[in-house]
């Protein structure tokens, strides 16, 4: 619920707890060119022309292209030959996240099975379900991604390939490591560290076993992985994996809380990023440099280095480097409070945004006009192929009919010399069919007269055996009826006790939450009692002393006789001591809360008491908390006032489990919101109390208004706005003396 002319300010805090560096090693599939007899020295050298176009990046474009061509090219072609076309392709729509692309050329090799060995079939199909377990992981198919990659390890470990296993072994732990299973990833990349022979997958499974412990926030296991990693990437000169890892470390080391550390990190990764021109990592580095200056107040230190990185992003178009780096700086802007110096950025970041979406859009669009334009050609390449392949078929018809012409001209010479025969084979066979059928009438007179038996020895059976199966009917029914009524009694008996359990159940929490409110009363009892005490006392002082001293004052200066020096002397004395009681009484009326502490944290630690002594569950905000802090000694100890009134019709009346309080001071103008989800109240019927009296007298001081917003059943919502304020010059209240 919230309350009409009511403005939240929402602040968006973003965290950045581990970066995560989750590698696939360029283990895409690598086809295994073994010379066998079966396999074609020719698709052998195609193969091998077009895996080395493959592992040049800037020429897989061609690669793709040449496999394409393959496949148009009419000619029979060995299922080996298409199984290594099909893994380059699905390797590549893979890696471009065509997925459904991906999937088909993967399960076409699948359906190919002439193979020169059960070993390279193997291979192949453990190379196809690999892929199939990684498509489906990056659209977060994760348990259809588990099931390729374990069909994957279950063929390896029949076939005893070593490469395949570790390939599935090392995408399933990634899986695992995506559904949050990190005991089962954690066993797969130990084993997965044996494989010696592919350094690059040692490297990544001590980064995803880092990852893993990064999770978990046990930092000091993520650094000795990193270090691990990092010392394999040194040995073999892998500059961009040292440099990638080094932010990792100076992010972990942050967490940590040791910023030293972690900014000398940020050095050494921006110094390899400068030196070999890996743009995206000095950004990146630069970024988090900034914020960890940030955290140290650092400020102008931290403003630079992200303008820089800026500046750099701008320059080669990173534009989602750019959208981050803008945030980052309304961020450091938001901590010196310079709140337009942040809005610019904050506006210049959604800027980018925006810009970033168009460019997509047009990207999507021209991608699809291209597939589109594509899928026409295909369209009327297969039509045309369909012409021709007609076009021959009614040739092949036209000759076809020709000859059926011939062949029945044939026929119809040859039937009529048929006929004749079939007439006499006809006369023949009538007479052989009737002898036939007085011999199979013998037969059956004799077939019925032993069927006849055999009816009766079956119906004899029958009825014994009907006879039994009716007595052991009758048994188990008889059986089975007391049986059921204990059952019914059983269930009848756990009913009973269940309905008995739930209502002690409820008479329990009836009884908890009678005390924990009588407690909640006590508590607001024994303040108002002191409250009343400290009345008393203040009405007597002013009775005592300072009523009595004012009346000798009085009764000096009405006796004329004694308006000497020494009488006046006497009289300023006694209003010297009357000046001092006042002060004192004042004193004594002040909180010592407010001479010690700010305003705002008087205000929360009263909250925080509440939750402490009570069920109930309490919230407190202030901004700005600064200029709340400074405001007027008087608004402070009325606002004060106000809102315990506040809190004890909360407690004493609407029965409520939750209140919240914000403070928001902006323009000299303090707005007070209180919100409680207790029973609520019709306030357009209920007539006002004693303490919403007291709090619109006490409003009337300080020039303040009140709304009150309540409906029964959904709480009460009540906001205070106090204008015209004015602040003092220090944050904590001067000490009066």
């Amino acid at each position: 619920m919230k309350a009409s002319n009511y403005i939240s300010l929402s602040l968006l805090r973003i965290t950045v707890v581990f970066l995560l560096l989750f590698t696939s090693l360029g283990m895409n599939a690598q086809i295994d060119n073994k010379s066998t007899s079966n396999f074609p020295t020719g698709e052998r050298k195609i193969i091998k022309n077009i895996q080395t176009l493959v592992n040049t990046p800037s020429k897989r474009e061609e690669a793709y292209k040449k496999v394409h061509e393959q496949f148009k090219k009419k000619g029979r072609k060995s299922d080996r030959f298409k199984a290594d076309l099909s893994l380059i392709l699905s390797s590549y729509f893979k890696n471009t996240s065509q997925i459904d692309s991906a999937k088909y050329y993967a399960k076409k090799i699948l359906d190919l099975s002439n193979f020169e060995d059960d070993t390279i079939r193997n291979n192949i199909y453990g190379l196809a379900y690999h892929t199939l377990g990684q498509v489906n992981g990056k659209i977060g198919l994760n348990e259809k991604s588990k099931k390729w990659h374990l069909k994957g390890i279950d063929i390896s470990l029949k076939y005893n390939d070593k490469r395949i296993y570790y390939v599935n072994s090392f995408s399933l732990a990634n899986i695992y490591i995506a559904t949050g299973e990190y005991e089962q990833a954690l066993d797969l990349l130990e084993k997965c560290q044996e494989y010696k022979d592919n350094q690059e997958m040692v490297y990544g499974c001590y980064v995803n076993m880092a990852n893993i412990y990064g999770y978990r926030e046990d930092y000091d296991k993520t650094i000795e992985y990193l270090l691990k990693a990092q010392e394999i990437c040194k040995k073999s000169n892998r500059t961009s994996c040292i440099g990638t890892i080094s932010i990792n470390l100076a992010i972990t080391y942050k967490k940590l809380g040791n910023p030293e550390k972690a900014l000398l990190s940020f050095d050494k990764a921006i110094e390899i990023a400068k030196t070999n021109k890996y743009h995206r990592m000095e950004i990146i580095g630069s970024v988090e440099k900034g914020r960890v200056l940030n955290d140290l107040k650092k400020y102008s230190e931290a403003e630079d280095i992200m303008l820089l990185a800026l500046d750099k992003a701008e320059k080669i178009g990173f534009l989602n480097e750019q959208e981050k780096i803008h945030y980052r700086l309304k961020d450091i802007a938001v901590s010196q409070n310079n709140f337009k110096k942040a809005l610019s950025y904050y506006e210049k970041y959604h800027k980018i945004i925006d810009s970033t979406r168009s460019l997509d859009k047009d990207k999507e669009i021209n991608k699809l006009e291209v597939e589109y334009k594509t899928l026409q050609k295909e369209k009327e390449i297969q039509f045309l192929q369909v012409e021709n392949t007609n076009r021959r078929l009614e040739l092949a018809n036209r000759e076809e009919a020709i000859r059926n012409l011939m062949l029945e001209q044939e026929i119809e010479h040859k039937e009529n010399e048929i006929v004749k025969k079939e007439n006499e084979n006809k006369l023949l066979s009538f007479q052989n069919q009737t002898e036939k059928t007085l011999n199979d009438n013998i037969i059956l007179k004799k077939n019925q007269e032993l069927k006849d038996a055999e009816l009766k020895i079956r119906q004899d059976e029958i009825t014994k055996q009907k006879g039994f199966k009716n007595i052991i009917l009758y048994s188990f029914l008889i059986l089975l009826v007391p049986v059921i009524g204990l059952l019914i009694t059983y269930y009848q008996k756990i009913k009973a006790q269940s309905e008995l359990t739930i209502k002690q159940e409820e008479i329990n929490e009836e009884k908890i939450s009678s005390l924990l409110k009588d407690q909640e009363l006590k508590v607001i009892k024994a303040s108002v009692e002191g409250q009343d005490k400290e009345r008393k006392r203040i009405a007597q002082e002013l009775h005592d002393s300072i009523g009595g001293n004012l009346a000798a004052i009085k009764l000096q200066l009405n006796d004329s006789d004694n308006k000497n020096k020494d009488a006046l002397k006497g009289i300023n004395s006694q209003i010297d001591d009357t000046y001092e009681l006042v002060r004192n009484i004042s004193h004594n009326l002040i909180p010592k809360k407010f001479i010690k502490n700010n305003f705002c944290d008087v205000l929360e630690e009263y909250f925080s008491n509440i939750g402490g002594v009570s069920s109930l569950n309490t919230s407190f905000i202030a901004f700005p908390r600064k200029e709340i802090d400074l405001l007027e000694e008087n608004i402070q100890i009325e606002t004060f006032k106000i809102i315990q009134e506040l809190v004890t019709n909360s407690i004493k009346h609407a029965k409520a489990s939750s209140i919240e309080l914000q403070l928001n001071l902006v323009d000299n103008e303090l707005g007070i919101l209180f919100e409680d989800d207790g029973i609520g109240f019709d306030a357009d019927k209920n007539a006002e109390g004693i303490g919403f009296r007291n709090i619109r007298s006490r409003l009337s001081k300080i020039s303040g208004t009140i709304d009150i917003d309540s409906r029964i059943k959904r709480g009460t919502i009540i906001n205070i706005e106090i204008t015209n304020l004015t602040t003092t010059t220090n944050e904590i209240q001067p000490n009066y003396s």
